[in-house]
């Protein structure tokens, strides 16, 4: 089953969940260039390094470590060089003191 051929059934699945999409000109990465960015990331320091499984349910728990490392281990340029999880908590905490005061 090709890419054309499944995208129909995508666009019904998102449509029978309440979920809107949104369609990009292609070549265009600079109108979801966060997405894109991410998308790179994943491919470069998960897909291209890992050995995954091709069993799904395994993925999807190999996929949710990667996640807990990108969130909480790896620091992020964009963030100062914190993790996403840091940058939360700081967040928080200035926003707080902000609202105290």
């Amino acid at each position: 089953m090709g890419v054309a051929s499944s995208l129909p059934s995508f666009e019904a699945a998102c449509q029978r969940g309440g979920i809107r999409l949104f369609v990009l000109p292609p070549r265009s990465p600079k109108l979801n260039g966060c997405v894109e960015r991410a998308q790179r990331t994943h491919t470069e320091e998960f897909y291209e390094v890992t050995d995954f499984s091709l069993a799904i349910p395994t993925r999807n728990q190999e996929l949710r470590a990667w996640e807990h490392t990108y969130n909480t281990v790896r620091p992020h340029q964009a963030l100062g060089y914190l993790t996403p999880q840091q940058f939360l908590v700081q967040w928080r905490t200035q926003r707080k003191e902000a609202h105290c005061h």
